[in-house]
């Protein structure tokens, strides 16, 4: 016997996460399934450590945004609302700041910083997720290993300790050593 998984809503999405009970909560709207975001200790040094150089590189030179968790869907996808750890948007992109809701449309350059209960799979969808919906430049971070998958339309590259990640188009000039990326951790 198959049993049917009755796909969530951004709508119903939307109205779960406003409950008081998920308030300090953080969750993503995956493919329809409601999936809770455990950030470790581990996962909050390595998102400031590449937030922190993105900011300070892009917003003083008004090249556009950076945001961390800031939740994501596109319009005509009922399915999903995203939440990429570390995100930039170029300013040509910009829209008005969301108050409420998510924003809708991908941001140029998403990273995602895999937690324990992540798998490199499901690392990798989401990468093809943000990818073919507009975003430009994917980077998945691995602790464990100090890695980072940098993902294009085109390409899918590794960097290791030793390399340094640049943003290409995304934002010309910026660089950041793949060591930088994991400082801080035993």
């Amino acid at each position: 016997m198959d049993v049917q998984t009755r796909l969530i809503t951004v709508e119903e999405f939307e109205d779960f996460i406003a409950l008081d009970e998920n308030s300090d909560r953080l969750f993503e709207l995956i493919d329809g399934e409601i999936v809770e975001k455990m950030p470790t200790e581990e996962h909050g040094i390595v998102i400031g450590n590449i937030y922190r150089p993105l900011w300070n590189f892009a917003v003083p030179r008004n090249l556009g945004r950076v945001n961390f968790e800031v939740r994501r869907r596109m319009p005509d996808d009922d399915h999903n609302a995203r939440l990429p750890d570390v995100e930039f948007t170029r300013a040509e992109r910009l829209l008005p700041v969301v108050s409420q809701g998510a924003v809708p449309h991908m941001p140029d350059l998403a990273v995602e910083v895999k937690s324990p209960d992540d798998s490199k799979i499901k690392m990798r969808e989401k990468a093809l997720y943000y990818l073919s919906n507009g975003t430009q430049l994917v980077w998945l971070v691995f602790p464990r290993t100090r890695q980072v998958e940098v993902h294009t339309a085109e390409s899918i590259h590794t960097f290791n300790l030793g390399d340094i990640l640049d943003c290409g188009d995304v934002l010309p000039g910026f660089t950041l050593a793949v060591a930088a990326i994991f400082e801080g951790l035993s």
